[in-house]
């Protein structure tokens, strides 16, 4: 198999969320896998200086919009924009960190279980107790995931990955790199289609 598809997202990103819906199926049909990387968009803000869109004047009316316009267009019927955001991602994010490092195949379906709870049935996943109910849905253990959120070697992991994505020039979510090529946004999974598709276009 081909190296895998890099895919940076923070919970608390709608289109990270939508994108997450689609990218395995892409990923498939050539051959690839997908690399989940939680990051923190507080983390990357500090260093644009950007802010959620929906804080953002003139801009939010129109990003919560266009975030449930997508979510039709791609045929995802379950998307409903949260009673509360954005929100803290650390509880969710170490949770998908501690799956890659004991239980590398459940990866993918930790990172649904979490979004989907988030976006799909507005469940505060920034609760660590809750984000635990969620992954335990999926048969994973409860305790153990709850105990990773406190866990101080995953709190350095997150802050690891977190200070690599910067580095790696990541500024957003969803953020996905192919062999080095970088594409941001759900916007550009069209492009990221051809890419696979020709080697690069």
């Amino acid at each position: 198999m081909k190296d895998p598809i890099l895919f940076h997202f923070d919970f608390s990103s709608p289109y990270g969320y939508l994108a997450s819906e689609k990218i395995e199926a892409l990923a498939r049909r050539y051959d690839r896998s997908v690399d989940w990387r939680p990051i923190l968009l507080g983390v990357v803000f500090r260093q644009t200086g950007a802010a959620p869109l929906t804080q953002i004047p003139l801009k939010g009316d129109y990003a919560r919009r266009d975030m449930l316009r997508s979510a039709r267009f791609h045929d995802i019927a379950n998307f409903r924009f949260p009673s509360k955001f954005p929100i803290a991602t650390q509880a969710p994010a170490r949770m998908v960190l501690w799956t890659k490092r004991n239980d590398p195949p459940r990866t993918a379906a930790v990172v649904h279980a979490l979004y989907r709870a988030f976006f799909a049935e507005d469940h505060d996943i920034s609760d660590p107790e809750i984000a635990a109910d969620a992954v335990a849905r999926i048969g994973l253990d409860r305790a153990t995931l709850r105990a990773a959120v406190d866990d101080p070697a995953l709190k350095d992991a997150l802050r690891h990955a977190c200070e690599e994505a910067t580095a790696a020039g990541v500024f957003g979510s969803p953020y996905i790199v192919v062999d080095g090529e970088p594409f941001w946004g759900l916007d550009r999974l069209d492009q990221v289609e051809r890419w696979l598709a020709t080697d690069g276009f």
